[in-house]
């Protein structure tokens, strides 16, 4: 979605390997003013899911999923 109301800025795309999900994650600037957004769009063969979050929701969410990761990886 982009109009002249929000400006959106790509930060990542790619594509998960095993369920071939397309994830793209984009920064929302409303002209109106606010707060930034972070907009995570999941595309899963014709399906989308789009949400936004907060920086704080964001953080939260970026830290769970790291901390699983790392328990879920091999030491290098």
């Amino acid at each position: 979605m982009h109009d002249d109301k929000e400006r959106t800025s790509s930060l990542d795309k790619f594509t998960a390997p095993l369920g071939g999900q397309e994830i793209e994650l984009l920064q929302v600037d409303y002209a109106a003013g606010g707060v930034p957004l972070l907009r995570v769009r999941i595309r899963e063969r014709k399906r989308f899911t789009i949400f936004e979050i907060d920086a704080a929701t964001a953080a939260r969410w970026g830290g769970a999923m790291q901390q699983w990761s790392r328990s879920q990886l091999p030491e290098r």
